[in-house]
């Protein structure tokens, strides 16, 4: 029997006792005590390993308070590469306190509902602690406990639990001994969802109070891991960090620990036996490169993994948009000028666009211009790196789309926004125009449709098919039927009046190689209606007034040809 998929399992102790498959990224710990950094900002995209790291890195170094539950935690890695690393790094196991904070739950929508969430978290580790306080509490002054208790309790003031990391720390090394470890996930998820929600300011002050305590004034510190998608230290989030270790996705260090190597996606395919989807899994999650190391999205490969296990032949799936967020591309599509819209289609036709690095960004710069932008969506993943050069004294990226998989995340963004543009749009010109005939003011409204539009030219025909049906599905007069989805072999579009004394319309779509072609492809749809008798459907049901359109596209131009049904 093989062992499970853990689909959404980021609980290292859950992971390893409850029998699933791990990919072993144990040597994170042995490169962690090696470089000796004592505050480390590791930024990786959403859902790259990122909190199944941390949990890892606490079950390892967390003393307990518990000899019995310390051993347990070392048979979770019994047979893990770390343990042939040497005594030097097995030695450090079960040696210090660990706070381990995540700050994901504070995804809110205003500031008290979020800074309740952390701070519900923050009472959540002490509690977990609270054993080892009551009993070394006679260590520590009656005020120190009594702040520690109020935090556990959540009955602590803001103020309080500002300093609160800090405070964890002086108790604990007054009752242990040690020195803390202090482990925070996903650090920035406040920050964005503050931006994107309106009390962006309220946010920095408090992250920014809570760091500073826990990582620049803190003397009881052993070492911090800090994960996130971004650096922001405008906001001086990290002010006076000069022991700051930022390791980014340019960064050639610990490059293989988040995400999975193309070697490790091969023995996970071959222990469940289906090798022979490489190639798809490949041209789907792969194509990211952390410092020199090509890497998988882990999320998705696990979950296609999954499909993968009941059906050799189950679809790919973009499994990361329902776990990323997606904010960052719908605002900048929506508010994407000339200029990036045309940047947007060079990489949806598998181009690159070269962008100077700037590592130290802000949400408020996301719109300030399009270098920012681009490097806000290279650092969360919507972009990767294929190469990078050194130029006036700057790092130099030429960045691309990843992997299918976030290309149909891309598609799929502005289809959608395409669809919310267009139902404030008034087409009653274009329906009176095809109600009349009329092929050249249908011509003439469609390409103005189309200028605006960013398009993905090398899935043309569905892009064209959805903009054509989404204009068309306004109109409160007709019925539109969408052949092209059930893949029945009958015409494209279909436009019906409910009543059958009314108008019906058959509409063929094309998309030419060259403009040049465009009156030659609409003229070839027009006979392809006809002698596939697409109108037939059309007269069974009842409907004599049947008009049919041809229509042909070429990036922003289209051609559309009328003929009265015969």
């Amino acid at each position: 029997m093989k062992k499970a998929l853990p689909v959404g399992v980021d609980n290292f102790e859950k992971l390893i006792s409850g029998g699933y498959y791990y990919v072993d990224k144990t040597m994170f710990i042995k490169e962690l005590l090696d470089l000796k950094g004592e505050v480390n900002l590791f930024t990786r995209p959403r859902r790259f390993g990122k909190t199944l790291n941390l949990s890892m890195l606490r079950y390892f170094f967390e003393d307990t308070g518990d000899a019995g539950k310390n051993e347990q935690n070392k048979e979770l890695f019994r047979g893990m590469k770390i343990m042939d690393a040497g005594d030097g790094y097995t030695d450090q196991m079960g040696k210090y306190p660990v706070i381990n904070l995540t700050l994901k739950s504070a995804k809110q929508e205003d500031f008290e509902t979020a800074y309740y969430m952390i701070q519900a978290e923050l009472a959540s580790e002490f509690e977990r602690h609270r054993e080892i306080v009551e009993r070394g509490k006679q260590s520590l002054a009656v005020k120190e406990y009594e702040q520690y208790i109020s935090i556990a309790d959540e009955k602590a003031d803001q103020k309080l639990v500002r300093g609160s990391i800090k405070l964890f720390s002086q108790c604990m090394r007054k009752i242990t001994g040690n020195n803390t470890v202090v482990l925070i996930d996903e650090y920035d998820v406040p920050l964005e969802n503050a931006y994107f929600r309106g009390f962006y300011e309220e946010m920095v002050g408090f992250i920014r109070a809570l760091f500073e305590s826990a990582l620049k004034t803190n003397d009881y510190l052993q070492f911090a891991v800090i994960t996130g998608c971004l650096r922001i230290s405008k906001e001086s989030i990290f002010t006076g960090l000069n022991h700051l270790n930022i390791i980014s996705v340019l960064d050639k260090k610990y490059s293989e620990h988040f995400g999975f190597t193309g070697q490790e996606v091969i023995r996970m395919m071959s222990y469940y036996e289906v090798g022979s989807r490489f190639s798809t899994m490949k041209e789907w999650y792969d194509g990211y490169l952390f410092g020199d190391t090509e890497v998988y999205n882990p999320w998705s490969v696990i979950k296609f993994l999954f499909d993968l296990y009941s059906d050799i032949e189950a679809f790919p799936r973009p499994y990361w948009i329902n776990t990323s967020s997606n904010d960052i591309v719908k605002d900048m599509i929506a508010r994407a000028d000339r200029e990036t819209k045309g940047q947007i289609e060079k990489l949806l036709n598998r181009g690159t666009l070269d962008i100077q690095v700037h590592e130290e960004v802000t949400y408020d710069d996301m719109g300030s211009s399009g270098e920012n932008l681009w490097n806000f969506l290279y650092f969360t993943g919507y972009l990767t790196k294929e190469s990078e050069y050194f130029k006036e004294s700057a790092i130099f990226l030429r960045a691309r789309i990843p992997n299918t998989e976030v290309k149909t995340i891309y598609q799929t963004t502005i289809l959608n926004l395409f669809r919310e543009t267009v139902k404030k749009e008034d087409f009653r010109d274009l329906y009176r125009a095809m109600e009349d005939g009329d092929a050249k003011k249908m011509r003439d409204i469609l390409n103005g449709q189309l200028f605006p539009t960013i398009s993905f030219y090398d899935s043309a025909e569905n892009f064209y098919h959805g903009f054509l049906t989404g204009i068309l599905s306004q109109s409160q007069n007709y019925l539109v039927k969408s052949n092209r989805e059930s893949g029945n072999g009958r015409s494209d579009i279909m436009v019906k009046s409910p009543s059958l004394r009314g108008k019906a319309f058959v509409l063929e779509v094309k998309v030419s190689d060259s403009i040049d072609d465009l009156e030659d492809d609409a003229e070839k749809a027009l006979r392809q209606i006809q002698e596939k008798k697409y109108m037939e459907e059309l007269r069974t049901e009842g409907y004599r007034k049947i008009g049919c359109y041809g229509i042909s596209f070429f990036r922003k131009d289209c051609e559309v040809q009328f003929e009265a049904g015969q």
